[in-house]
């Protein structure tokens, strides 16, 4: 056994020398660049082109090496004077031992340093690889035999191919067509690995810019994952991506059922400038500033489903799920539910025109966007602010498809109230509709006037129901065309500021030349209820059945409101009850006068500031014209019975 073993090193070491000496006498008699112009004559054979190989430096044991510095390959004619393909420096190196002793294949680090592609279109159409093809059709057309379609080399036998590592540094590939103006480039990719061999993950990390015209996009990218050979090909390890400036985290992509999604924070605006898109102007400059994102995603045949959402919007987290392509319709459905937003910070600035009372930019309808849609959901938002307006515990159910969209069913707390709703619009026909079906129940007045009219003089509790409807291209348009009814009712109200009783008391001293009565302060007017109901048409609420109950008096009349310009116009008569509960203060004579009266009440201005007072040239008109009657039967009755008295 030892004589073998001694025998066998000896072998061994005999072949080690043969290798060596046979390398030290190859390094010396054998110089590749003695081939070289073999190489390129040879290349020019083959494609047309002329090219430059830069300096061969070789190496032949441990390890059989070959680097080649800078080389380029010429452009077609017509192109310029830019290759067509170049590099700086290209080094790949193959393992002597494994080779001899049958463990397969073992390539070291493949290297390319600088690699440039360039690929153009000219005016005329023609482009630059086309003559290298037509040369390698020639070829083929020659009977050139085809290389082996068998098994490659290294997987006979059992051999296995491994490769140490690739590395691509600083390469770029350009692509510019002078017909349509177009062009694409990708520079400074570079893309490094870690062990290549048989049926092993290999780790690649990669990054590099981009730029494409005239679209205006630009951005960086880069990626670093693990690809995981599979029965069927490849798959990706936990991966990290970067591009555009946002950092996506993908986990379990390996798994069957589903992967993991997280996205770092990012500005949309930010991500919508760089995509060369325009990002909205807000009324708050830093909404949109901050989106985070993650949840679990199902990739089917041809859906998308995303569940366990966690989405921040700014200073609003979404928690729910989302799914595209399922279901019959293979639309987008959403579920999700928010705790809070104020709605107000996404919507345009107030402009200087609409602050002076100058015209405003009228809100348009999304048409396109609207017949686009294919979406069902609902929204569930604990709490959202809009114009003042406050909802809470607020629930949307969503519609949208052949050019209808539905946001039904609406509901929320108001105010102290309720609010449901029924918004339609049908974006499918030339002109867009617009109709409304909402209906509000125990909804403070006096908050909500303070909220939408930052005014604070009228108090009480109101229900109401809209039912309005109206076609226009944008908002201003479908409030002008609105057709329908509106009915409110108040109860247990008060109108802060202003005490009708004192306004009529001082009309009347007015009328009787006497001193005004002194005012009870604060200004206050009670009443018990207030009804108004009435149709809408072409924007103009007629109120034909106002009425309103005051301690002293009933008041009724009729009038109308311009929905566009919130312009009001009453027309109100005052009767008063017989024995008025607030009337203690007021002389007897008072209270004789305005229990036979019927006082005229002018109620103008805007809904915003209304003003409210007795319509005094229309008393006084009544009051002279019972005079005159009186003057006219006196003067009868005198020629008639000739009374001296």
């Amino acid at each position: 056994m030892g004589g073998l073993l001694k025998k066998t090193l000896l072998v061994l070491l005999g072949l080690v020398a043969v290798l060596v000496i046979a390398t030290i006498l190859l390094s010396f008699l054998i110089d590749p660049n003695n081939y070289r112009d073999r190489i390129q004559e040879a290349v020019k054979r083959e494609t047309g082109r002329d090219l430059v190989i830069g300096e061969i430096d070789r190496s032949y044991f441990p390890t059989l090496a070959l680097k080649v510095g800078k080389s380029a390959l010429g452009n077609a004619p017509g192109f310029g004077e830019q290759p067509f393909l170049s590099f700086n420096e290209a080094r790949l190196s193959l393992r002597i031992m494994p080779l001899i002793r049958g463990k397969g294949v073992e390539i070291g680090d493949v290297v390319l340093d600088q690699f440039r592609l360039n690929l153009a279109v000219a005016e005329d159409g023609r482009n630059n690889w086309q003559d290298m093809q037509d040369h390698e059709a020639s070829d083929d057309a020659d009977g050139s035999e085809e290389g082996d379609s068998g098994e490659d080399v290294a997987s006979r036998g059992g051999a296995t191919l491994k490769i140490a590592g690739i590395d691509i540094s600083d390469a770029a590939v350009t692509y510019r067509d002078a017909q349509t103006g177009e062009s694409y480039s990708l520079s400074g990719f570079n893309l490094e690995t870690g062990e290549v061999a048989s049926e092993q993950p290999v780790e690649i990390s990669s990054s590099f810019s981009f730029d494409v015209q005239p679209a205006g996009l630009a951005g960086d990218f880069a990626v670093a994952t693990t690809l995981i050979p599979v029965e069927d090909g490849f798959t990706l390890g936990d991966t990290e991506i970067s591009a555009l400036g946002i950092d996506a985290t993908l986990v379990g992509l390996d798994q069957a059922e589903s992967f993991h999604l997280q996205v770092d924070a990012f500005s949309l605006k930010s991500l919508m400038t760089r995509l060369n898109i325009e990002p909205p102007v807000t009324a708050d400059p830093d909404a949109l500033g901050k989106i985070l994102f993650a949840g679990n995603v199902r990739l089917g045949e041809s859906s998308v489903a995303v569940s366990e959402i966690e989405l921040v919007i700014d200073d609003t987290s979404f928690t729910g799920d989302v799914s595209v392509g399922g279901g019959e319709t293979g639309g987008l459905d959403i579920n999700l539910a928010a705790d809070a937003i104020d709605l107000g910070r996404y919507m345009e600035p107030a402009s200087d025109e609409s602050q002076g009372g100058g015209e405003t930019i009228p809100v348009e309808i999304p048409v396109e966007l609207i017949q686009a849609l294919n979406v069902r959901g609902n929204l569930k938002v604990g709490s959202a602010l809009l114009s003042g307006l406050e909802f809470e515990n607020a629930e949307l159910g969503l519609t949208a498809a052949d050019g209808n969209l539905r946001m039904h069913p609406i509901s929320a707390g108001f105010f102290g109230g309720e609010y449901a709703g029924d918004v339609r619009i049908n974006a499918s026909g030339d002109v867009p509709s617009l109709s409304v079906n909402e209906n509000i129940r125990g909804v403070s007045l006096g908050s909500l006037a303070a909220a939408m009219f930052d005014q604070e003089n009228i108090t009480g509790t109101i229900n109401g129901s809209f039912k309005l409807g109206g076609r226009g291209a944008n908002l201003a348009e479908i409030q002008r065309d609105l057709d329908g009814t509106i009915s409110m009712e108040l109860v247990d109200g008060a109108l802060e500021g202003t005490d009708i009783w004192y306004e009529l008391r001082k009309a009347r001293a007015m009328l009787r030349q006497e001193e005004p009565p002194e005012p009870t302060l604060p200004a206050r007017t009670e009443f018990s209820n207030a009804r108004i109901a009435g149709p809408v048409s072409d924007g103009v609420f007629r109120n034909d059945e106002l009425f309103a109950e005051l301690p002293f008096m009933q008041l009724s009349g009729n009038g109308t409101v311009n929905l566009p310009t919130t312009a009001v116009d009453y027309r109100v008569m005052a009767r008063f009850l017989d024995k008025p509960e607030f009337a203690s203060n007021a002389t007897a004579d008072e209270v004789k006068d305005f229990t036979k009266a019927e006082i005229p009440i002018r109620i103008s201005g805007t809904l915003a500031e209304p003003k409210v007072a007795p319509d005094i040239e229309g008393y006084l008109t009544k009051e002279a014209q019972k005079k005159i009657e009186k003057e006219l039967k006196d003067r009868v009755l005198d020629k008639l019975f000739k009374r001296d008295d």
